[in-house]
């Protein structure tokens, strides 16, 4: 075993400048406003040091390098996803093991022999490139996908003839937030006017409007479908029914609740009519029908009812229930084969149903387990739906189901050198600090002792109305082998458990979120699993701010934080890229009535000087354009200012990459091992690599 703290670490000097701002008449001092412009010469210069310092820490631990390889053993297996049928072909998405970037492929019929369709990883040297399928035209013959770059939210957006894989010279630039609505000879999509030269990944994006691009031509000659010109900040989603009879949008202020709207595409010069107004609810059409649409939403009902509208009549007292809410979170509803499929959490399980139109249950799907499934969705005239199931122990497997018979038969099958009979997953329930029931879900080795001394990973996320359900990691394994455990709790914010349950952690219930996080912590100290020495925090984006909230709070509860990609500076957030949008979520710092209760628990503001922290290590990514790297900057400087402990405080910018998504498989690896090696050498844990 290693005894911690062998490992001395001499920080960069980072200047502190003389910022300072009123609030409402607080003044707050913001002396690392110079680290925003991460495009400075001085702030390349400020990351390339730290990125020297944390790098020089970890190669010091012995078994770095061990982790790394066992973990690409475990993560070296063919991965399958997203089938989608278009015409006579099935197009999917195959990692064949180590690959940077899934290839997708195409084969005739489900027999037929796959071959490459778009290999991402030939547009680029390093695999930053990815690219996501976006649909296909209703006559089977283009296929549109997004390409986006070092993980930034912008995409382009390209055509292919599904046939001959042929491309095709149309390109649609400066799109974020976007699908590919396809009509006629072309489609409709959503895009930010360009950004300003230099402020491509940190500019505030605001009037995102609707167009229609037509194959074969300029986008510049692209028509403008809709654009709020009083407001630049609402974010518009179009999607179109399966009939091509209505263009659906979606208005979102930010990501709380829409507005909705539809366009009669067959009535040439109308205008979007408005179906329901306000940002305080949500809304998914799942199909149309004699100018009835069927629609997924929380109105009425917080934990989500299905109803029918129609356009003649359209307002709220006069929607027919078809399926209505229960006790459980009817979590979607999706259609396909002539039949409805509703989706539910039961303590954040998945559960389907298949009803007929008429909101008739006709059975329950028989699954393979306790887990989450992703699919169900098709058009209304196949007989054989796709879906996929995976638990924290179950890999990610996906199923052919067959509507007329009822039966799932095996599509793809995961293959990974581990037993899984080895370990058990299962789900707990605690009380958090008010009293209030939190379920949490734990994964660890069959007889593993309760003795106290296990290193522990508590990850959440508990926000935006997000619902963690059990999946499969491979470099969870890695813990778990090593005696670890995994602990995942529901926290409030989330929506596991409703729209009352997402409300009781936002806005002013914001704390909620945090004292779920640490009574979940408190709760594994005390059933014995781990101890503060031996547990680790671990969160991303809206969960960065989570761990950061807490160790801040709770500074001596743990071992070990990662806020990875996480939003800390409560007060600026909303002042980059599409930040604006989460302030129905947080509020706003413009707004004295949500200032005091953001400075309250903003990470970056309630750091203290010489407070011991936990050993922490900051990641984020140079192309982060979502939550902006500033956030973890100004949060890793301040933190290394006013630490007092002997524990490492490190920040790992990643170059080339932005807020998760479409991250090559290399960097995966290496984060993962950084990950578990500063886990483990600062829980003074053994490794048996």
């Amino acid at each position: 075993m290693i005894k911690n703290n062998k490992i001395k670490v001499a920080y960069p000097i980072t200047k502190r400048g003389d910022q300072v701002d009123d609030y409402h008449g607080t003044i707050i001092q913001d002396p690392y406003r110079w680290l925003e412009d991460d495009r400075a010469p001085e702030v390349e210069a400020w990351v390339k040091e730290q990125n020297k310092t944390t790098e020089a820490y970890l190669a010091q631990i012995p078994y770095r390098d061990a982790i790394a390889s066992r973990y690409s053993e475990l993560f070296d297996f063919p991965k399958v996803f997203s089938p989608l049928k278009v015409g006579d072909y099935y197009f999917f998405y195959k990692n064949e093991g180590l690959q940077n970037q899934a290839v997708i492929y195409r084969q005739k019929g489900l027999d037929g022999t796959p071959t490459v369709f778009i290999d991402p990883n030939k547009l680029s040297e390093k695999g930053t490139v990815a690219i996501t399928i976006l649909g296909a035209s209703k006559n089977n013959q283009y296929l549109a996908y997004a390409q986006s770059q070092a993980g930034s939210d912008w995409q382009e957006i390209h055509l292919m003839e599904v046939a001959t894989g042929n491309k095709l010279e149309d390109v649609v630039q400066w799109v974020k937030f976007s699908g590919a609505a396809w009509y006629k000879n072309g489609f409709f999509y959503s895009r930010f006017p360009p950004a300003k030269e230099g402020e491509e990944l940190s500019g505030k994006n605001v009037f995102h409007s609707v167009y229609y691009h037509e194959l074969g031509t300029e986008q510049s000659t692209d028509k403008l479908i809709f654009r709020d010109a009083n407001k630049p900040e609402p974010n518009h989603y179009v999607t179109i029914t399966e009939d091509e009879k209505f263009l659906i949008m979606y208005a979102a202020l930010g990501t709380h609740g829409y507005e909705l709207f539809y366009k009669d595409l067959s009535k040439e010069g109308t205008d979007f009519v408005k179906i329901f107004s306000g940002y305080e609810h949500k809304f998914s059409v799942v199909r149309h029908s004699k100018n009835k649409l069927l629609v997924h939403t929380d109105v009425a009902a917080p934990k989500y009812r299905l109803v029918e509208i129609d356009l003649s009549n359209p307002a709220v007292e006069n929607w027919k229930e078809v399926i209505p809410e229960s006790t459980d979170l009817l979590q979607g509803v999706s259609k396909g084969g002539g039949k409805l499929f509703a989706e539910y959490l039961k303590n954040a399980t998945s559960k389907i149903y298949q009803y007929d139109y008429k909101g008739n249950l006709e059975k329950e799907i028989e699954l393979p387990g306790l887990g989450t499934v992703i699919g169900f969705s098709e058009k209304e005239t196949v007989k054989e739906i796709f879906y996929s199931f995976t638990s924290f122990i179950y890999p990610g497997s996906i199923f052919i189901y067959e509507v007329e018979t009822g039966i799932s038969k095996p599509f793809f099958q995961m293959d990974l050198k581990f037993d899984a009979s080895q370990y058990i997953e299962k789900q707990v329930y605690y009380k958090s600090k008010d009293g209030t029931k939190v379920s949490m879900f734990l994964v660890h080795k069959k007889g593993l002792v309760l003795d106290g001394s296990n290193p522990t990973f508590l990850y959440g996320y508990g926000g935006f109305n997000v619902n963690l359900t059990p999946s499969f990691s491979a470099s969870r394994f890695i813990l778990l082998e090593n005696n670890g455990v995994f602990a995942m709790p529901n926290l409030r914010g989330g929506g596991e458990y409703g729209e009352e349950w997402h409300q009781g952690g936002m806005l002013h219930n914001k704390q909620n979120v945090f004292d779920d996080f640490i009574a979940a912590g408190e709760y594994l100290i005390q059933e014995k699993y781990t101890r503060s020495e031996k547990l680790a925090i671990a969160g991303g984006s809206n969960g960065g701010l989570l761990v950061g909230a807490c160790m801040t709070q709770r500074p001596e509860l743990f071992a070990v934080a990662f806020p990875a990609v996480g939003v800390l500076d409560m007060l600026r957030y909303h002042k980059f890229t599409i930040g604006y949008a989460w302030a129905v979520e947080y509020g706003s710092s413009d707004e004295a009535e949500h200032f005091d209760n953001l400075l309250g628990y903003s990470p970056l503001h309630n750091l203290k000087d010489g407070v011991a922290y936990p050993a922490t290590m900051v990641t984020t990514g140079d192309h982060d354009d979502r939550v902006v790297p500033a956030h973890s900057f100004k949060f890793a400087a301040e933190l290394q200012h006013a630490h007092k402990g002997d524990q490492p405080v490190l920040i790992s910018i990643a170059m080339d990459a932005g807020h998760g998504a479409g991250k090559p498989t290399s960097k995966i690896i290496e984060e993962q091992a950084n990950q578990w090696a500063f886990l483990f050498y600062n829980t003074n844990s053994s490794v048996i690599y």
